[in-house]
């Protein structure tokens, strides 16, 4: 607002600000910013305009009378891996701390923020059923907090697979250990040892020195940064942690498994999931082609 509303408007009253002085704005910014940027400017603009309407300053807004609203950029889709791809990165990863959390992000679709925020009292071994009520909230300069889903849609019930299940086991059998006091290698029954109600399944390791803790919470941010320096090393350049999700769900409808499932799997309205997420591969176009090849068979 400070360097592309101001330098235009802020001499402007406001109860004469005019619609066409909102639109002459827009063009003159067309080309000199990004759509994004066009777009995050219109938004903060209408939001304060709405503002002054409700506290009484003005009586309408003039964003109801603006004629060249700067369109949404295509959401950013990022990096769709096919199962190839994706076996290769969860290999690279696997004898890294971040493991348990790339391949539980890799084979649910769960967010990072919701991975972060298991407990272990959310998994069902028997059933091999995995429950996702809360996720942790970041915000800058302050403490780690659990929130709930921003939607109903993001409490959900996610069925995982059989390697996932013995990989979180092992988890869950050296957070025993650890609980005990047993070290690795030692034969003991750990049947009768509990964890803590509320302890994590991924917590935050220790440093040095430190006592290691069931509840502390790891950075969201700290995740992403690691995975993303590691994933480099791999030869996997420009992939985000939340590519993960994309590729989840992308595989799964490339597989043939209807809409309504994935979404309901990944927290996600059907629709939202479509337009974000339906990406292609060329493993999966080549899969269309040959289908498609098959139905002209003896046609052409």
């Amino acid at each position: 607002m400070k360097y592309h509303v101001a330098p235009t408007l802020d001499a402007r009253p406001l109860q004469q600000l005019e619609a066409t002085e909102i639109d002459e704005l827009y063009l003159a910014l067309e080309g000199k910013i990004a759509p994004r940027t066009a777009r995050h400017v219109h938004d903060v603009l209408n939001a304060c305009l709405g503002t002054a309407v409700r506290k009484g300053k003005l009586a309408t807004s003039p964003m109801a009378r603006v004629s060249t609203v700067p369109s949404p950029p295509e959401s950013d889709h990022g990096l769709v891996f096919d199962r190839d791809q994706l076996r290769a990165l969860l290999e690279g990863f696997r004898g890294s701390p971040l493991f348990p959390i790339v391949a539980v992000a890799a084979l649910t679709g769960a967010r990072r923020s919701e991975i972060l925020a298991l407990r272990w009292g959310d998994l069902d071994f028997q059933n091999k059923a995995l429950r996702i009520e809360r996720a942790v909230e970041e915000v800058e300069l302050q403490p780690l907090t659990i929130k709930g889903p921003k939607t109903k849609r993001g409490e959900r019930t996610i069925v995982i697979d059989d390697d996932l299940v013995a990989l979180l086991r092992t988890e869950y059998q050296q957070h025993l250990r650890v609980m005990a006091g047993v070290p690795d290698g030692v034969t003991v029954d750990l049947s009768l040892v509990k964890l803590p109600g509320d302890a994590l399944m991924l917590p935050n390791p220790p440093a040095s020195g430190e006592s290691f803790s069931f509840t502390k919470l790891r950075s969201p941010d700290s995740v992403t940064k690691q995975f993303v320096r590691k994933a480099q090393k791999l030869g996997f350049p420009g992939l985000r942690f939340h590519d993960l999700r994309g590729t989840h769900e992308t595989l799964l409808l490339d597989s043939g498994i209807p809409v309504h499932v994935v979404a309901a799997r990944c927290g996600h309205d059907p629709a939202v999931l479509l337009r974000s997420y339906a990406k292609r591969t060329r493993k999966a176009d080549t899969s269309a082609a040959a289908a498609i090849g098959a139905l002209a068979r003896g046609v052409l």
